[in-house]
């Protein structure tokens, strides 16, 4: 096991931010104090249903080996968690991990006392900038996000066109319908929520299923895997239309699934450069339709042949 250690460069980054040391036992739960504090890692809790991942991956082995080198240079952002004498991180849950992989007892971090709503926004703000975020981590720090703005009063207002989900989309910087498919995306069931963070689905084929009953969602998921295919955007959308209508049966599911799929025929490529070798100076289509003339002429003789046999 290694050997618990506290932050290595903590002298360091108060230095640098011109910042001194303050004793945790001087911050309060009124959190009136923005100074940053060193605090042990067994008083800091998870957001309370935060949807982003802490995936022990590259990336976070990556800052674990910086933070054993340098610290944590940036402090992590807590509130006061209700009824207790702990904090709950607003931002910086891959710092935390990667801390106590790196064997810290304690981390640098600055409280804020602000209000759910808002400690809502400022994580997920603070987390839309990663790189690699899952279909599942976005539609459900979208769908947190715009339940905090409407418990804030931030609604359309009257005499404006401004409303909720829009103003999400700028801070995001995805437009509307966007964030709309990715709140849909909260209605599947957790099973098609993986295939979709799998990269297995698109987007539009996701949002369009989300419609679908939880009972239809596993008869797709079912014929999905006795056909060994997903839907396409045309399938989905027409199992969406069938089951609004009231129409969609267990056997439609089945049998929209088990139609051949215009990308799963079987094709024949051969590269550009391999053609031209053949064809110089010939543009792709010129390519094109001398093959197709030169098939058709192989095809006439056997044709005039099999007349002749007949």
């Amino acid at each position: 096991m290694k050997e618990k250690k506290p932050n290595p460069n903590w002298n360091s980054v108060l230095e640098a931010i011109g910042a001194k040391p303050k004793n945790t036992s001087d911050t309060g739960n009124g959190g009136e104090a923005a100074a940053i504090t060193m605090m042990p890692l067994a008083r800091l809790h998870p957001f309370r249903e935060h949807p982003y991942h802490v995936r022990e991956d590259a990336e976070l082995n990556a800052l674990r080996d910086s933070i054993e080198q340098n610290g944590i240079l940036s402090p992590i952002l807590v509130r006061p968690l209700e009824g207790t004498d702990d904090y709950e991180i607003i931002s910086g849950h891959r710092r935390a991990k990667a801390a106590e992989l790196a064997g810290l007892t304690e981390v640098p971090i600055i409280v804020t006392d602000i209000d759910r709503d808002d400690a809502i926004v400022q994580m997920v703000d603070s987390n839309l900038h990663r790189e690699h975020l899952l279909p599942s981590e976005k539609a459900f720090a979208y769908k947190m996000k715009l339940e905090a703005m409407k418990h804030q009063g931030t609604l359309c207002q009257v005499g404006t066109k401004s409303r909720s989900d829009e103003m999400l989309a700028d801070d995001s910087g995805e437009s509307a319908r966007t964030v709309q498919r990715y709140i849909r995306l909260t209605n599947l069931i957790p099973e098609l929520l993986e295939c979709m963070d799998r990269g297995e689905m698109a987007l539009t084929v996701g949002e369009a299923l989300s419609y679908l009953s939880e009972e239809m969602q596993y008869a797709v998921l079912d014929a999905m895997e006795e056909q060994g295919c997903t839907p396409s955007l045309s399938q989905a959308c027409r199992m969406k239309k069938l089951f609004l209508d009231g129409q969609l049966t267990e056997d439609d599911v089945f049998d929209i699934l088990a139609e051949e799929k215009a990308n799963q025929r079987e094709m024949v490529k051969i590269p550009l450069d391999v053609l031209q070798l053949f064809f110089p100076d010939y543009t792709p289509l010129q390519i094109k339709n001398a093959i197709v003339r030169m098939l058709e002429q192989q095809k006439k003789p056997q044709k005039r042949s099999r007349e002749e046999e007949r």
